[in-house]
């Protein structure tokens, strides 16, 4: 989970850091499946009755909270790149 969950933040970085709006989409879409890893391993905490189950809600509305912020951040990426393509 920890590598996981580093590969979230690392992707996004690397992503941003290519100044290329399809590498950068592509990165965060890595990211995003990490999460989608960490979300499926709190669901095996949960059935094998790890932690607290108020946490892990928790921990999985800010998961799916990251997804969508990270969807928007593509749907931005993907239009910036289409306003690029029309003036070029």
């Amino acid at each position: 989970m920890r590598k996981a969950i580093i590969s979230v933040t690392n992707n996004i970085a690397e992503g941003h850091g290519r100044w290329y709006y399809q590498e950068n989409m592509r990165f965060c879409r890595i990211a995003r499946g990490s999460i989608e890893e960490i979300l499926d391993d709190i669901n095996i905490c949960v059935d094998e009755g790890y932690g607290n189950l108020e946490e892990t809600q928790q921990l999985k509305a800010e998961g799916y909270s990251l997804i969508a912020k990270i969807n928007s951040y593509i749907s931005y990426l993907r239009k910036c790149k289409q306003g690029e393509e029309n003036r070029g």
